[in-house]
């Protein structure tokens, strides 16, 4: 059993079950027999049941934010950002978009196969899996389910242990969606458990995404090759704001302070990196530490908070103030914060004079520390995000649009957005994804709603009464002039004309000359 708590005051709140290894594959078994049905259906119907959602998610939103609020110590407000606004996004996209981006695409067709007709078939695959972290319980789990479900798969995702409580709530929306449409709620299962839970998912569904650490990533893909099980990672990321001399400090300070202090800091694209130009560097460390300093933080489930809690407690505080320690012994200045509460809480913290040797320039820090790293040209400023093993998102923020896109397309990362932060996900046309040890392929937008479905290439005859047909020469037994025929047909298809010409008269004047057979 796992026994789980209010993050932010560790009372205990109940137990749920750790499925074992045998479970998982029943249940995937289950999924796959109600598929089966499922990927028969229009796409009026999987509409049908993005709206159902839609509308059950609009009419209960107190009540899901609350639930993560007691499961991950955040506040309403970053529930309504992180788990609400972005859910019902993906939705209305899915909804009205989904249906255009897995039609079938007709392809051209080359000299050769002029009489066919090609085409690219979006296939379900089958059975999705999804492995997701706990920083919004919520949504880490609703988003992979979406786009499989409307791609026609069944879906099994293992939640955190670290928030597992409210799975089976979560699961009874969908389940109770799919049975008002007629359909079996086996289609969707949201498992509970440790390791070896995770280990049964990814051995027994046909594809996976998984959101998590790059530790545990690299683990899953070795246990993925076993099965050859195609995999999507997201692996965390340590995004930089670049704020260039001719930015507008008054649109930056407010969104470096939600870029970095959202959720208290446990976000994959959370701002961990401030670059800042050296000329605007004093003016914006003397308004965010002003305004770090009036923050208030507690526990969310019993009032209302800037900050809430560390959902992983002692297991991750630690880590954080270690991180903090080390910076300040190499050099670093700590403004504010920096020293532990309790076991549940991280204070917002300000450091500054942090250099990219420094480790928590190079570190994922998943926790409410804001970095302050001063450039004095755009190149140094490049080169200070470039040195970083993470390349998930970034920001530019300039005046000079040119400017802001030339530092932009220099800068090794998945995303990027000019004058803004992590815009681009509630852009949900768009995909999601990173490079380096953030992880490869992606999810959201066209890229990761196609990324549900096997691309098959097909091909049908176009013309009635025309057919391929083997000519006559390349028939066995092979004829002695076979390759010479082959050779000007290249050249009459291929080649230019004189070429053409020459081998198209050759091609008249060859006939099948059949091999004696003993």
């Amino acid at each position: 059993m796992i026994q789980c708590y209010d993050k932010g005051t560790n009372t205990p709140i109940g137990t749920v079950k750790a499925y074992t290894p045998e479970e998982v594959r029943q249940v995937v078994a289950r999924a796959r027999e109600a598929q089966k049905i499922w990927a028969l259906t229009p796409f009026s119907t999987r509409r049908r049941l993005m709206f159902a959602l839609m509308d059950y998610v609009l009419s209960h939103q107190a009540e899901i934010c609350e639930s993560a609020c007691v499961e991950c110590g955040k506040t309403m407000m970053d529930g309504a950002l992180g788990e609400m606004l972005t859910t019902l996004e993906k939705l209305r996209w899915t909804a009205g978009y989904g249906e255009e981006v897995l039609q079938e695409e007709v392809r051209d067709v080359g000299l050769m196969t002029i009489h066919k007709r090609a085409a690219v078939n979006y296939v379900p695959f089958g059975v999705i899996g999804a492995i997701v972290s706990w920083n919004y319980p919520f949504h880490n789990i609703f988003g992979p389910m979406i786009s499989a479900l409307f791609a026609g798969n069944a879906f099994v995702g293992k939640v955190s242990e670290y928030s597992s409580y409210y799975a089976t709530y979560y699961e009874s929306i969908v389940r109770d969606g799919l049975r008002q449409l007629g359909y079996s709620p086996d289609l969707v299962s949201f498992v509970t458990g440790f390791a070896e839970t995770g280990e049964a998912v990814v051995s027994s569904v046909d594809k996976l995404t998984f959101i998590g650490s790059p530790g545990v990533g690299k683990i899953i893909m070795r246990n993925a090759s076993a099965t050859l099980t195609p995999v999507v990672l997201e692996l965390g990321g340590k995004d930089p704001a670049i704020i260039c001399d001719d930015a507008d400090m008054h649109q930056v300070i407010p969104i470096v302070m939600r870029g970095n202090f959202q959720n208290c800091g446990q976000n994959c694209v959370g701002l961990e990196r401030i670059v800042v130009h050296e000329k605007v560097h004093d003016q914006l460390v003397a308004e965010v530490v002003r305004q770090v300093k009036t923050l208030s933080q507690g526990a969310a489930s019993q009032k209302v908070c800037d900050l809430g809690a560390m959902t992983m407690g002692k297991a991750a505080i630690p880590k954080i103030q270690q991180l903090v320690d080390e910076t300040v012994k190499a050099g670093a200045t700590l403004l504010c914060g920096g020293k532990i509460i309790d076991d549940h809480f991280y204070p917002p913290t300000v450091l500054v004079n942090v250099t990219p040797s420094m480790p928590i320039a190079q570190e994922e820090v998943f926790g409410p520390v804001l970095v302050v790293m001063k450039f004095k040209d755009d190149e140094e400023a490049i080169a200070m995000v470039n040195s970083c093993p993470y390349g998930l998102g970034g920001s530019v923020f300039s005046a000079d649009i040119p400017r802001a896109q030339g530092i932009a397309t220099r800068l090794r990362t998945g995303m990027i957005n000019i004058n803004d932060f992590g815009i681009n996900y509630l852009c949900q046309s768009l995909p999601f994804g990173g490079v380096k040890i953030s992880g490869f392929d992606r999810f959201a937008g066209r890229e990761g709603l196609r990324g549900n479905c096997v691309v098959r290439a097909s091909t049908t005859d176009r013309i009635p009464g025309v057919k391929t047909e083997v000519p006559p020469i390349l028939q066995y037994p092979i004829s002695n002039s076979a390759f010479t025929f082959m050779e000007n047909l290249t050249q009459v298809i291929y080649g230019r004309l004189p070429n053409m010409i020459t081998s198209a008269i050759r091609l008249a004047s060859i006939k099948p000359d059949k091999p004696k057979t003993a």
